[in-house]
């Protein structure tokens, strides 16, 4: 008696693209039907004239990928390459010369499991990717990434509310102070670096303790640039005095001059116009101080239980 045969899923030709904005699939079904690699966040097909591309907010941040809408109309998306400067080759070439390939470009949100169908996409005529900074994944070392801008072809109506719509907007909002948003101080090989981020966040914290005891409103600013793709937080926003703060781990001159360029970025997109100042762990010596009075920049270090600045305690 002969065995009985699998059954075979019918799901008739992959060159004539299915699915609607807003459709819900499985991402291993979808691959069946049109090909392309079950894994990762860019998807060329060899069966079917399409490229398919994953974004998922949750899993994409811890690698510097902050995908989502800007007010330009486009679908900021962010390369292929977790380790070193991405590189225009396998699925970012892919996205980059989709057209010229008589390929699609086919947005889904969601990475595993079931995602959802965004729409078809095309690059932005006139800058169709640029390229911004990122940690690498694991090292958390500073590359670069590339970035590109996608414009809808059949996006759903604007009263949409799928995930993607809300994912970091431009502008600038205030954000708790949490721990992992701690900027890093790359300021030596990989145990130093550790060493002074932990220094940071504790010192960070402490602070933020000091001031909220004696009656100040402090939180923190998440910043996301005109024209970037991930959000700069700076350590801290003394509300009440509209100071902004940079903590550093280390009273090292690179820590320092990092703090004045930071300070002066993030002043850029605060209004009124802040006051400055970079947070120590200890009391610097007088070359970095004159330096820092050069820049404008106000000084606050740690003091024992409390914290200090040339003038004495705070």
């Amino acid at each position: 008696m002969a065995s009985p045969q699998p059954e075979v899923e019918d799901f008739g030709s992959p060159l004539i693209w299915a699915l609607e904005p807003g459709e819900v699939i499985e991402r291993t079904t979808l691959h069946k039907r049109y090909g392309g690699s079950g894994q990762g966040g860019i998807a060329p097909s060899r069966s079917s004239p399409n490229v398919m591309i994953f974004s998922e907010a949750a899993s994409g941040e811890p690698h510097g990928y902050f995908d989502g809408w800007r007010d330009d109309g486009c679908f900021h998306y962010t390369g292929e390459g977790q380790r070193g400067d991405q590189e225009m080759k396998g699925g970012n070439a892919a996205i980059l010369r989709h057209d010229a390939a008589g390929r699609v470009l086919r947005l889904f949100d969601g990475a595993r499991g079931r995602v959802t169908y965004e729409g078809q996409f095309e690059l932005d005529g006139v800058r169709p990717l640029y390229t911004t900074d990122a940690p690498e994944t694991k090292t958390a070392r500073p590359r670069s990434v590339i970035v590109f801008r996608l414009r809808p072809v059949d996006r759903r109506p604007k009263s949409s509310t799928s995930p993607l719509d809300l994912v970091n907007r431009p502008g600038v909002e205030h954000v708790a102070v949490e721990q992992q948003w701690t900027e890093k101080a790359f300021v030596a090989p990989s145990r130093q670096e550790y060493e002074a981020e932990r220094r940071e966040q504790a010192l960070v914290l402490a602070f933020r303790d000091y001031l909220a005891a004696k009656g100040h409103d402090v939180d923190r600013l998440k910043i996301v640039p005109p024209g970037e793709a991930k959000p700069i937080f700076c350590d801290l926003i003394d509300n009440s005095a509209n100071t902004l703060y940079e903590g550093k781990g280390t009273v090292e001159r690179g820590a320092i001059r990092m703090a004045v360029g930071q300070l002066l970025d993030y002043s850029r997109f605060v209004e009124p116009t802040p006051r400055l100042a970079v947070l120590l762990p200890a009391e610097p010596r007088r070359d970095l101080q004159e330096l820092l009075r050069v820049a404008h920049v106000e000084l606050v270090w740690r003091d024992g239980k409390g914290f200090a600045g040339p003038a004495g305690p705070i």
